[in-house]
């Protein structure tokens, strides 16, 4: 029986069997010029992961530039595009690969593709309508979006673009989040968020014992979830004129599992209490304590939807001194407690799995 298989063949197994029939097989990424080497790489690995542990090319690949093949080509044409990081990489211009597809996502990163792209633009809207799903990584969002092809979906880009990208395109629904995934739409910020964004789309289609055998064959401890925010600098925050403040948030975020207390924290960057407190109001809003302990709390929540720890070995780890403590903390700031955060993790995966299994069994009804 499936169930009594060890977690690696029925992994391989569900991974085959879900994939065979799934209509997202075919995988193809457009190249910007000066796209980012790490977001391809990053969402590629999940790819590639995910054929070895199941024993064979069940995720085809297509790595495609942006150029539209000359007419009555009927054979691929190879182009090298450059990365921002000045590595070239073969691609393909056949029309024929991008009829096979389906999935599609455009990846760029700085400077924003602004203007031009208009061939890239039709080509987008024409495998749209023919019902090919669409993502974008890093500012790769924002070619899609000039397409219109994500009027009133959510989507997310790189932090430096959140606001423009906001303002330039108000039909679509803008998060800071590190990814979205909305229908059959799909954007990352680019970098880790690109794999983090396939490894939830695995999770959704092939269920979370393949994600997981996926993230042990790469070393990969932990995958953010899609309501987690962008880390954004705290220089981009308040400016680059506030190094005592940056200083300050520093040594908070080195020194999380044994808080400073705020008087230590003032003297270690050369200030007063109350010019540090100062600090905090003018530019952050908060007093340091405050924000001190909605970074350990930010850091415990994400402990607790990605990770195996005991509740209290990440209560502990986060500075508590006991699990009431950290009960009661958490609950006043989050409005649940920390095993009710575990349990919601907990219940998506399982719903996460039956989903990917009830798909499963709709195609093989729809096969027979």
């Amino acid at each position: 029986m499936l169930s009594d298989a060890p977690i690696g063949a029925r992994a391989r197994l569900q991974s085959i069997q879900a994939m065979n029939r799934s209509p997202f097989r075919h995988i193809g990424f457009i190249l910007l010029p000066r796209f980012s080497l790490a977001a391809l790489g990053s969402a590629l690995g999940i790819i590639e992961a995910v054929n070895d542990v199941s024993g064979e090319k069940i995720l085809v690949v297509q790595v495609l530039a942006e150029a539209n093949p000359a007419p009555g080509t009927s054979q691929s044409v190879r182009a090298e595009v450059a990365s921002a990081s000045q590595i070239s990489v073969l691609t393909s211009i056949s029309s024929e690969d991008i009829s096979r597809l389906d999935m599609l996502f455009v990846v760029g990163d700085a400077p924003l593709p602004e203007a031009g792209h208009h061939d890239l633009l039709s080509r987008l809207t024409a495998v749209a309508a023919a019902g090919v799903a669409l993502g974008g990584i890093g500012t790769g969002a924002w070619v899609l979006a000039r397409a219109g092809l994500l009027d009133g979906y959510r989507a997310t880009i790189h932090w430096p673009y959140t606001a423009l990208f906001a303002e330039r395109f108000p039909n679509v629904i803008v998060s800071s989040h590190v990814f979205e995934i909305d229908r059959n739409r799909f954007t990352a910020a680019g970098g880790q968020a690109a794999q983090d964004l396939m490894l939830a789309l695995l999770t959704s289609r092939l269920g979370a014992d393949v994600t997981a055998e996926v993230m042990d064959q790469l070393g990969i401890e932990r995958a953010r979830a899609t309501d987690e925010r962008q880390r954004v600098p705290l220089s981009a925050r308040i400016g680059g004129g506030q190094p005592k403040l940056t200083e300050a948030v520093s040594l908070m975020e080195a020194n999380f599992e044994e808080p400073l207390p705020t008087e230590e924290i003032a003297r270690l960057v050369g200030v007063s209490r109350r010019q540090l407190e100062r600090l905090f109001k003018q530019h952050l809003d908060s007093l340091p304590s405050r924000y001190y302990l909605e970074m350990r709390l930010a850091r415990a929540r994400q402990l607790l939807r990605e990770t195996s720890q005991s509740i209290l070995q990440i209560g502990l780890s986060c500075g508590f001194s006991s699990g009431p403590h950290f009960s009661s903390a958490y609950r006043g700031h989050f409005a649940l407690t920390p095993r009710d955060e575990r349990s919601r993790r907990l219940s998506a995966l399982a719903a996460s799995a039956a989903d990917a299994a009830g798909t499963n069994d709709a195609d093989a009804g729809g096969a027979a």
